[in-house]
Order: C-alpha cells, then structure tokens, then sequence
C-alpha cells in the first residue's frame, strides 16, 4: 500500500494544477492512501537561515503538521501552476523549511525521504506548449528529487490560464489517467 501526500501549493482554491492532480489521483487504486493538504491552509512562518548560526529547534505547529505528514508519505506530490516560472511562494516556503527539517537530527528528515518517490503536477498558462514555461519549476523539483535521494516520477503538465480551463486541455486530462500507474 503506498501513501500519497498532495501539497497544493496555489494561493487559488480548486485551481487549474488542483483538478488536474485530482484527476489523476482519482484513479489511484483504493488500497492507496491519499492525503491532501493545501498550503494556505496551513501557514508556515517566513524561513529564517540559521544553519551557521543558532541551528533550527524541532518544528511546531503548521510545520510540524506539514513535517509529520511528509515523512508519513511513501509518495510526495507537489501541486503546482507555475507563477512567473518559479513556484508558488507557499511550495517555495515549504521547501525552505526542508532546510531546515533536515538538519534536525532526530527528524532524521533526508535520510527517511531517501528511496521515496517526489511526483509534481504542473499547469502553466501557455498557450504554445512548446513554450516551456514550466521547465524551470520541473528542473527544481528534479533536483530537489536528486538531492535528497528521492526517486523524480516527472510532472503531469497542464496548460491552462483561467480557472476552469484545464478541461479544454486533452492532452493533459489523458496523460493524468496513466500518470500514477
């Protein structure tokens, strides 16, 4: 049985990247478990680096309830549309936190993700997918797969703009039906 965990990171609630990520999770056999947890729903503090100075204290609160649910997952998904090609700022703050959950050593935070598997559901708002758009998010959900030993699954990209409009891409709707298998 594996457990996946769907972080959305859009600031826009049942957004494009959303309905997209719930479209292939869908399909996921009911043996899986699926947790979700949107980001904004669960503020964390601006990240402070303090590795070379004071060092980081357990997380408490939102991030220890983000941390927890992370290291429960076999599979982390991160659920994204692609703002001014980067991430969202909650998915970017999330990770910043990984900095410092994983130099907490009773957290134990890298070695236990080491072998999981990081998934990203990507929707940018190019017309020409050709664009690309999307690439620069995907090239740092790859790396941050790399670097913490994980195994990069590749995203599920989508194109759409308005709310709504991930419907009208079929490529997108037809490649989250064989995403997860």
């Amino acid at each position: 049985m594996r457990s996946f965990l769907f972080v959305v990171g859009s600031t826009r609630t049942g957004g494009n990247a959303e309905t997209l990520a719930r479209a292939a999770a869908s399909l996921l056999p009911k043996t899986d478990e699926q947790r979700w947890i949107r980001l904004t729903d669960h503020p964390l503090p601006p990240f402070e680096d303090t590795r070379h100075s004071t060092g980081y204290s357990a997380p408490e609160g939102n991030a220890k309830l983000l941390c927890d649910a992370t290291l429960a997952a076999t599979d982390l998904v991160l659920v994204c549309p692609v703002y001014w090609y980067s991430l969202p700022w909650p998915t970017k703050l999330y990770l910043d936190h990984w900095t410092a959950w994983m130099r907490i050593k009773e957290l134990g935070f890298k070695e236990r993700l080491a072998g999981r598997t990081l998934h990203a559901v990507v929707v940018d708002s190019d017309e020409d997918p050709a664009d690309g758009s999307s690439l620069p998010v995907i090239d740092t959900l790859r790396r941050t797969a790399e670097y913490m030993s994980m195994h990069w699954r590749g995203a599920l990209v989508g194109h759409a703009n308005k709310p709504g409009e991930i419907s009208e891409d079929t490529a997108a709707i037809a490649a989250a039906s064989e995403y997860f298998e």
